[in-house]
């Protein structure tokens, strides 16, 4: 963070405790203009009340016609404005003379203030500046016996006394706002440190920035990347993952993800790899933590599909070379024989043994290419042969192969799909002991059906094992990757295929490929 620049945290909480300070500033001023109006309500309700009750007491009538009112009356209201609160009680005759007052220097002057409507009968309150200051007072009517107007009362409370009742109430009304004020204050503190935790004490304009980042790298980079919490929705799903996944639009859970990447681990993961429908892909996963607590996983995923696709045809010809290998250690050795029994003499037994190997190898050559007529899978075939005699296991090809294409495979898929699946059944006939197996490929065509059969002598696989082998990384053998019958059975599906497994008589892999006449047509030109 830039020195002298705020974080976020910092700013935030700043704003709170502005924010907080005018609402309770003016919570405060609403409170003491509530309280002034309620005093207000309230005194208005009592001045009317005492009013009324000293109109209505018949003494207040029978003294009202007495020869000297002021004499009977101003004790008693007095003594009821004192018990009452009261900072004035008038007893006045009809023309506002008054016979009582606070100031007795007032009594028999005129009373100042409204009273028309006391003199129709009403009983009312209003605020009026009289000879003791603002107040709130209330005029009620005197009755005699026969309900006639004799004289009126009048009650009030000086604005002073008003003001003091409210001002009263002031520091406990400042006082709650002072504790609401602090209390606020201190859960906003404690909010923004846990925001400058989460934040890591960034400010606003270098956290726009690194979104900015964050947002970009997303978009750029060729790999795939998906970033998972602690539950089964994805936080972070960039362009690229969702293109190999063939992920839809929106939120992503993990069982979007292909079955094999589902059952994942939740931990470390390093070059992994996954078969999905028309893709290879490496997959690596890292745990994110904070301390010793884990938050999620990241996943980065690589399509490696034409890689495989290299590396397969690399095998192809590692295979090949090796074939040559053991062929030319062979040739030598008969050489060698050859020229021995010609030096020892032996010539018939010479010519014997040089034109017996010929013929067993030339007439193996002269049936595959007969039999099969795709070149790279005749020498494929020819290859394996080899390979697998060098391991101790006798490969044969079966009498009943006959074909004339490969089609409605390229010659690079029939390479993959025979040689993986010849490639198994060599590991699956040597078995613990690396010798005295045997394999048997046929490959033919029947009922416009490409027909694919590879026998072994190994123990076989069951229905369900052999389902599971259709995922990424499954395998029966600890130093290989796993992604030979997976990549047969993808291929197999692209071509509307269907692949199976037999134990009984013997273990097998049938595969089953349809044929269309357009298909044939098409290869046979191409050729």
């Amino acid at each position: 963070m830039k020195q002298g620049r705020l974080t976020l945290a910092g700013q935030a909480f700043v704003l709170q405790l502005i924010v907080i300070t005018l609402v309770i500033g003016i919570g405060a001023v609403l409170a003491v203009l509530d309280a002034r109006r309620t005093s207000d309500l309230t005194t208005e309700q009592e001045v009317i009340d005492v009013a009324v009750t000293v109109a209505l007491v018949p003494g207040t009538a029978d003294a009202v016609r007495s020869p000297d009112p002021t004499a009977l009356l101003q004790p008693v209201t007095e003594a009821i404005r004192r018990q009452t609160g009261m900072d004035f009680i008038v007893v006045m005759a009809l023309d506002r003379t008054r016979f009582t007052h606070t100031n007795p220097a007032q009594i028999g002057h005129p009373f100042s203030g409204t009273i028309d409507r006391a003199l129709a009968g009403e009983t009312f309150t209003e605020t009026f500046t009289g000879t003791l200051g603002p107040s709130i007072r209330a005029v009620t009517p005197v009755r005699d016996e026969s309900g006639a107007i004799i004289a009126l009362v009048s009650a009030g409370v000086t604005r002073a006394r008003i003001s003091d009742e409210v001002g009263n109430q002031l520091p406990k009304i400042g006082s709650v706002a002072l504790a609401g004020l602090l209390v606020a204050a201190a859960g906003s503190f404690l909010l923004s440190r846990r925001l400058r935790r989460q934040t890591h004490g960034l400010a606003p304009d270098e956290l726009r920035v690194m979104y900015e980042q964050h947002d970009a790298v997303l978009h750029s980079i060729h790999e795939g990347l998906v970033v998972f919490g602690a539950g089964e929705d994805a936080e972070v799903v960039n362009d690229q993952a969702r293109r190999l996944l063939d992920l839809p639009d929106g939120p992503v859970r993990r069982a979007d993800l292909p079955l094999s990447m589902q059952r994942m681990s939740w931990g470390v993961v390093r070059d992994e790899m996954h078969v999905t429908g028309d893709r290879i892909l490496l997959v690596n996963q890292d745990i994110v933590q904070s301390g010793r607590r884990p938050l999620g996983t990241v996943m980065t995923i690589r399509d490696h599909t034409e890689l495989r696709t290299v590396m397969g045809e690399l095998d192809s010809v590692r295979g090949f070379a090796e074939s040559l290998r053991a062929q030319a250690h062979e040739s030598a050795n008969r050489l060698h024989t050859v020229v021995t029994l010609v030096e020892l003499g032996q010539h018939e037994e010479a010519v014997q043994f040089a034109t017996a190997e010929l013929e067993l190898s030339q007439t193996l050559i002269d049936r595959l290419l007969a039999d099969v007529g795709d070149p790279a899978l005749a020498a494929l075939l020819l290859g394996k042969v080899n390979q697998a005699a060098e391991r101790g296991v006798e490969l044969t090809i079966a009498e009943d192969t006959a074909l004339d294409s490969t089609a409605p495979l390229s010659a690079h898929e029939a390479v993959t799909l025979v040689g993986n699946l010849i490639d198994n059944a060599i590991d699956a006939a040597a078995g613990p002991d690396g010798a005295g197996g045997w394999v048997e490929v046929t490959v033919r065509q029947q009922d416009s059906a490409l027909l694919l059969r590879v026998a072994d002598s190994g123990p076989g696989m069951s229905a369900a094992l052999f389902a599971r082998a259709a995922e990424r990384g499954y395998t029966t053998k600890s130093d290989h990757h796993g992604l030979g019958l997976a990549l047969v059975h993808r291929l197999v599906g692209r071509h509307d295929g269907v692949i199976g497994t037999e134990r009984d008589p013997e273990s097998a892999v049938t595969v089953a490929i349809p044929r269309s006449t357009a298909n044939i047509e098409g290869r046979q030109e191409q050729s």
